[in-house]
């Protein structure tokens, strides 16, 4: 039997949208939208929050780790970008916007690091992550292709964290110029030098392997 209108939970209307009670069990927050989504987060709904970690968590430590090209404390990176995100959420002008801009953060955060590990490199006080194959090559990638991504991490490694995030974005990550300029903050001009310089030194140094010996 159908249950009567009166027992139906009550929707409210936050953000111009209507929206399920703050009682509103996992399913019914799993079919929002990303907007709707964020507009119960600003209502201070939990559940909505989670929901937003549970469906853009993935997202946000796989661009840590092809970035980093290792995924050395990424689960710290997610956590904080969600604090932020949770603490900055009045500064989100479009809630469909919320996993590019929540991407954005990611790699702030990230940049923050690989700049930190950078000076103390310089200063003698630490070396660099690690390139860590398993976590950011395919599962069906060979060995020639494994000893190719390894080579272009190691290089990158020697590059500035800007130029570094850019060309990853870039080529990596296959992000057109207009997202790549958006999670970097930058102008589309700007990441386009970047990539551009970092392009410019991968090829003057990078040396293909396995390459047949000529006569």
């Amino acid at each position: 039997m159908a249950r009567p209108l009166r027992d139906a939970p009550k929707l409210r209307v936050v953000g111009g949208r209507a929206v399920p009670p703050r009682t509103a069990g996992r399913s019914e927050l799993a079919a929002l939208t990303d907007a709707q989504l964020v507009a119960l987060v600003a209502e201070r709904d939990r559940g909505a929050l989670e929901e937003l970690y549970r469906r853009h968590a993935g997202f946000a430590m796989t661009l840590a780790v092809r970035i980093q090209g290792s995924a050395t404390d990424v689960e710290d990176v997610v956590h904080d970008a969600f604090v932020r995100a949770h603490a900055r959420l009045a500064d989100l002008r479009d809630g469909a916007a919320f996993r590019s801009w929540l991407g954005s953060i990611v790699v702030r955060l990230v940049r923050t690091r690989l700049r930190r590990r950078g000076l103390l490199g310089a200063l003698g006080l630490s070396a660099p992550d690690p390139v860590d194959l398993d976590a950011i090559a395919s599962p069906e990638a060979d060995s020639e292709a494994r000893v190719l991504l390894a080579q272009v991490y190691a290089l990158l490694q020697t590059l500035s964290a800007d130029d570094r995030i850019a060309w990853t974005l870039r080529y990596i990550e296959n992000h057109r110029l207009e997202v790549v300029a958006e999670l970097c903050g930058c102008s589309l001009a700007t990441a386009k030098r970047r990539i551009h310089r970092a392009q410019r030194f991968l090829e003057s140094h990078f040396v293909a392997p396995f390459a047949k010996e000529t006569a």
